[in-house]
Order: C-alpha cells, then sequence, then structure tokens
C-alpha cells in the first residue's frame, strides 16, 4: 500500500489549546505523523511518496475561499498587530448575530470562521494546512487512476472543518476534497466512512444535502463528547441527501463488542449504497489509552477493523484524522492498513 506523506505537515505546531478551562500543550502534534510513518516503515507497508501539487480550485469546491484566505494570511495579520502566539477566536459566531455579511477585521473573521479554541494559526500554519490537502488529492488521484488501495498520511487532519468553519484541530476537510476530486474524475457515487472517536461534523455539514456521497459516521455520542452539536442519530440528511447520511453515536465506554457492532452496520449499509470508491477517516482516538477518548478498543481490534472494511472489496483510500496516544497511534493506525491488506 503507498503511503503519501509531506514532511511540511511539521509546520504546524500549535503553541496549545483551551482544555477544561486551563491552556494546555496541544493534543495534535507532529510526533503523530512521524510515529505513524515510523510503524508504517518498520513493517514494510509500501513505498512512501511525496504530493505532487493541484490547483486551489479543488478547495474551492468544497471551501469558502473567504475562509481560505483567513487561513492563508490571518497568522501574519495576527503578528503584524504585534501578538504572539498563535491567532485564536476571542469571540464566535452564534445565534443572533448577523448571518449576511463576513466581518472585516483579523477578530471578526476568525469569530466568523473559526469554531473552538483548540485550532491556532501559527505562521507556518498554512504551508501544512496546504500540503495536508494535497496529501489527500494526491492519494485520490492514485485511486482514480487505478490504485485498489492507498494510505494519505494526512496532518492536520480534517473531519471537523465545514465548508465555511474550521475547529477540532482542522482547518481543511481532507477527506471531503478528496471526494470532491473522484467525482470530478468521474466516480459516480462515494462512500465515506469516518472510525474517527469524535463525529466529524464537517463532513456532515459538507455533503448533508447530496446523495452522490454517502457518509458514515461511528462516534461518541454527542449527548457526551465534543463537538456536542452535530452527530445525533436522528440526522439522516436533508433534500436530495435524505437517507444518506448515517450516525451511529455510542456511549462513553463502549468496547470492542459495542463498536464492532456498528461497525457492521456501517459497512452494510456503505454494500447497499454500491458506492465506487470507499473513503476512510481514519482516527484511532477510539484506542482504549486515548488521553481524550472514552472507548475501549485494543490494538488487536484495529487489525479486525480493517479486515471487516477490506471484505467490502472496494477501491480504499485511507485518509488521516485523529489518535492522541501518541506513542501507540503508529501501531493502531498501521494495524488497521495491514488488517486490511490481509497480512
Amino acid at each position: 500500500m503507498d503511503i503519501i506523506f509531506s514532511p511540511d505537515h511539521a509546520l504546524h505546531q500549535s503553541p496549545g489549546e483551551l482544555n477544561s478551562g486551563e491552556f494546555v500543550p496541544a493534543f495534535e502534534k507532529p510526533e503523530r505523523a512521524e510515529i505513524i510513518l515510523s510503524r508504517a516503515k518498520a513493517v514494510d507497508l509500501g513505498p512512501v511518496i511525496a504530493p505532487d501539487p493541484f490547483p486551489a480550485e479543488h478547495l474551492t469546491r468544497i471551501h469558502d475561499p473567504r475562509m481560505l484566505d483567513l487561513l492563508r494570511t490571518g497568522a501574519a495579520e495576527w503578528a503584524a498587530q504585534g501578538r504572539q502566539g498563535g491567532a485564536f477566536p476571542f469571540t464566535f459566531f452564534t445565534r443572533g448575530f448577523r448571518a449576511d455579511r463576513v466581518p472585516q477585521t483579523l477578530e471578526g473573521r476568525l469569530a466568523w470562521f473559526c469554531f473552538d479554541a483548540g485550532t491556532p494559526l501559527t505562521a507556518t500554519s498554512w504551508q501544512a494546512i496546504e500540503s495536508s490537502a494535497h496529501v489527500a488529492l494526491t492519494g485520490a488521484a492514485a485511486i482514480a487512476q487505478g490504485k485498489r488501495s492507498i494510505f494519505s498520511l494526512c496532518r492536520p487532519p480534517g473531519h471537523h472543518a465545514g465548508s465555511d468553519h474550521y475547529g477540532g484541530y482542522c482547518f481543511i476537510n481532507n477527506v471531503a476534497v478528496a471526494a470532491q476530486y473522484l467525482l470530478d474524475q468521474g466516480a459516480k457515487r462515494v462512500a465515506i466512512l469516518d472510525v474517527d472517536y469524535h463525529h466529524g461534523n464537517g463532513t456532515q455539514q459538507i455533503f448533508y444535502q447530496r446523495n452522490d456521497v454517502l457518509l458514515v459516521n461511528i462516534h461518541a455520542t454527542p449527548d457526551q463528547e465534543y463537538p456536542y452539536l452535530l452527530g445525533f442519530a436522528d440526522e439522516p440528511g436533508a433534500g436530495a441527501g435524505e437517507g444518506f447520511n448515517l450516525n451511529l453515536p455510542l456511549p462513553w465506554g463502549t468496547d470492542w463488542a459495542g463498536w464492532s457492532a456498528a461497525l457492521e452496520a456501517g459497512c452494510q449499509r456503505v454494500a447497499e449504497y454500491a458506492p465506487d470508491v470507499l473513503l476512510i477517516s481514519l482516527g484511532v482516538d477510539t484506542y482504549i489509552k486515548d488521553p481524550i477518548s472514552q472507548f475501549k478498543l485494543d490494538h488487536a481490534h484495529f487489525t479486525l477493523m480493517g479486515e471487516r472494511i477490506a471484505k467490502l472489496g472496494l477501491p480504499t483510500q485511507f485518509i488521516m484524522e485523529g489518535g492522541y496516544a501518541v506513542a501507540e497511534i503508529g501501531v493502531n493506525a498501521v494495524n488497521v492498513l495491514t488488517g486490511f491488506e490481509g497480512r
């Protein structure tokens, strides 16, 4: 299985995040990608390939250009005002505020486009953000050209980023950009299976009214867990997309028996949809020792996960999302991939 990877991911390093009332070191850090890559090399998963460049139009097919402009220039504007650290919002857009105009000030645009206090922009963030999207696009291009499986080792992750908002360590929705690329290249139907512990709210928002992308999310219930405001079972899609969004929320403490039952339901829905391509939002923060998660999967379960996904028999692109037990992230992520390959 080819691995698409860019060392530019390390150019985004958060100065920290607001968590439970404290400003703490960021859980999403460069070591995550490096440890996964090291493990992939250790098991000889496949060759490591640098991403190709892609035109910006592939990003604007999914995201508001004004948000992309903020991601590109926000840190420089922040520094030009004499501020230190990363560019964080001070306030947040919510009900009752005007929704018909984007603010002109940097503070206003941060409030408009960013929805949490864990996703700062730094001086070199944009290069990492753009390269992560190109890692996803390069993998999608390989699938479009006939590859049966590919691993896009994206960082920063992407599934919390919506068409016009970012947060949850995510800036550009890599899996959505890849899905749209595949559709533009001739795929008629694409399925996305999101196995991250947290609900992929951004991916849901992007495709909620579309039937050319089926989205299945297996995640911690938003009654207990981030992002809290989306990801409930009664969100089936709307308009043309009704019936093409399947949320499978699970309670804190879910073990492999409960999680695998949801995986089976999700895989059956994917099989019914009969997509041309399957994309996996690969989060491994379902691991029992993950510091910010509450599920109980262990190393062997990630291998079983890959084995079940492989039974779908579809061209499959894995796109890296979350996982914050950094020491073990390589074992868990690569176990999914080797399980998929039948090793």
